[in-house]
């Protein structure tokens, strides 16, 4: 058990250090996480709305986004109160590292809808949506993870019905997470978990 200990924090350590001194100051890994997998990089409070959506808005659905940006760089964007942006996750392209930037009983700024932000969690993947190369097997299995652990939470079918797109929140001008994002493997991945 304390070897455990050990090894996870310096795991955390040396992500840390991975993330520019802007992000690191608000980066801090605490038991507050909704998913066990994930660390906890704080969105600013500005950028998001606080509530009770076990009583009040209820999940039907998980938004899937590419953030159009690196994961450093997405972190440090909903860190930034001036934004007015958040995601509830990020995950990152190379390992799959999940960071949970707002608690899933609180409503994150991500779909660009309020009544789609109020009844969904988003999820954003580091890259960019012309660039595949981001979307490598470990984040597709990663975020399926993630995925498949909002789904059982929360009663969703793992089916496209329940997961869906930035692009396809009414009146969104996203087109995230993209033709290069392979509906087919995510969802075969979502199920299989």
């Amino acid at each position: 058990m304390q070897r455990r200990r050990i090894l996870q924090g310096a795991a955390v350590t040396a992500t840390a250090a991975l993330l520019p001194a802007s992000v690191r100051a608000v980066a801090t890994p605490t038991s507050v996480t909704d998913y066990p997998q994930a660390q906890w990089f704080p969105a600013a409070p500005v950028n998001r709305t606080s509530a009770n959506r076990r009583s009040g808005h209820q999940v039907d659905r998980i938004v899937i986004h590419v953030a159009q940006q690196t994961f450093t760089e997405t972190i440090g964007i909903f860190a930034d109160p001036a934004t007015r942006v958040s995601a509830h996750y990020v995950v990152r392209s190379g390992d799959g590292f999940v960071a949970q930037c707002v608690r899933e009983r609180n409503i994150a700024w991500h779909a660009g809808d309020w009544d789609y932000n109020a009844r969904s969690i988003g999820i954003e993947h580091e890259g960019w949506v012309d660039q595949p190369s981001y979307f490598t097997p470990t984040m597709y299995e990663r975020s399926a993870r993630l995925t498949a652990d909002i789904c059982d939470r929360y009663g969703l079918a793992r089916d496209r019905a329940h997961i869906i797109g930035h692009h396809e929140v009414p009146g969104s001008d996203h087109t995230d997470p993209g033709v290069n994002w392979d509906w087919g493997r995510y969802i075969r991945l979502v199920e299989l978990v």
